[in-house]
């Protein structure tokens, strides 16, 4: 599938028909491996040429925002996919093929009647992509805010013992309380065990001797309990903060541990599940939007090609795909069949850039309307 294509539009003087014969005849000759679609538009309400100019304003910006919603739904379409672990699916329009869509698009008659002012058309689509893109918003804030809580739990389960939760690292064994005996749990540097041990049973009185056991150990501390007289637990903390032990603060409750385990299983649920969730509801909302683009680019390739060629509506438009290398063959092809009289005026340097190029929405000016759909 290619991820870049041009939409163009070029006039007609006697015959659609024998334009797109001639048209397909030189690109089979001169650059075969381009691909080449009519882009079929219907007969749009044309308007006043005042309000086409009006709208003529609008539409590149328009088309930007529009797109630049359908490339963020594509992206977070990835981010879940990888997340999940599930392999890249096509992204489809009601089941067909993005790129089919492109290449062979019907206008939707029921959901945009020609018959409505193209200002109308293109106010429709730009609120309906506005309220997906605000849904898109609030759906990623949710599921951001759940998966913000599950990993601040994370952190504090993986983290440096001198921050990280000790629920799940303290036995209940470990712990003795009673009516005058306590166990603290102290943070040690790595490198100062032999200190610790050496030192913790005289930092203060009424300390139990041989009542420290290594409980955890990771890359900066280790983690010892040490069993004293509640009454002198205060200062042995002082004594212990000034040799450079941390005594955490921890009290034993299988409760609370229960609590925080289901906590955490309930997170993990909700993160699975918002994620599937909005990954199906991103299909779905890719394919709208895209919809609603090609629609759009539709309008826009309408609404150009009167203000280039005038009135009767008389063009043919059609997509291509042409590869990096075929780009300078292919325009000049188009310029050919285009047969324009002053394509030299379309190609001066005053031109490029401004005036009636700046209709046609590509940066280099050509004697037919032209833009490029990036897919990606």
């Amino acid at each position: 599938m290619a991820s870049r294509y041009w939409v163009v539009s070029l006039p007609v003087q006697n015959s659609a028909t024998a334009l797109w014969n001639r048209l397909q005849e030189q690109i089979s000759k001169h650059s075969f491996d381009t691909p080449l679609y009519r882009f079929n538009i219907p007969n749009l309400r044309v308007g006043t040429l005042d309000s086409l100019l009006a709208l003529s304003d609008d539409l590149l910006k328009s088309n930007s925002f529009v797109e630049g919603v359908s490339h963020k739904i594509r992206r977070q379409i990835e981010d879940f996919e990888r997340l999940s672990g599930v392999e890249s699916s096509s992204l489809t329009v009601d089941g067909v093929p993005v790129d089919s869509y492109l290449t062979r698009f019907v206008w939707d008659e029921a959901k945009y009647p020609t018959m409505s002012p193209l200002r109308e058309i293109v106010d429709g689509i730009h609120t309906q992509v506005s309220k997906i893109e605000d849904d898109l918003k609030v759906r990623v804030a949710e599921y951001n805010n759940v998966r913000s809580q599950l990993n601040a739990i994370n952190r504090k389960q993986s983290g440096s013992l001198a921050v990280r939760d000790l629920s799940n690292l303290v036995k209940p064994e470990d712990i003795i309380t009673s009516e005058h005996l306590v166990t603290l749990l102290a943070v040690v540097p790595k490198y100062s065990q032999k200190d610790w041990l050496a030192s913790y049973e005289t930092l203060t009185a009424y300390v139990v001797p041989r009542s420290s056991k290594k409980l955890y150990e990771d890359n900066e501390y280790a983690l010892y309990t040490v069993t004293l007289f509640g009454r002198v637990a205060d200062n042995f903390r002082t004594a212990a903060r000034e040799k450079g032990f941390q005594i955490r603060d921890f009290e034993y409750s299988s409760e609370a541990q229960e609590s925080k385990k289901q906590e955490l299983e309930k997170l993990v649920q909700d993160q699975e599940s918002m994620r599937s969730s909005l990954l199906q509801w991103c299909y779905t909302s890719y394919g709208e939007v895209f919809s609603s683009w090609m629609h759009f680019c539709a309008v826009r390739i309408f609404a150009e090609s009167i203000l280039r060629y005038g009135l009767p509506p008389s063009f043919l438009a059609c997509v291509l795909a042409p590869s990096t290398k075929s780009e300078k063959k292919v325009r000049s092809i188009l310029e050919q069949v285009c047969d324009s009289r002053n394509s030299t005026f379309w190609k001066s340097e005053d031109e490029v850039g401004g005036g009636m190029a700046a209709l046609g929405g590509d940066t280099d000016a050509h004697p037919y309307v032209s833009f490029t759909i990036n897919l990606v």
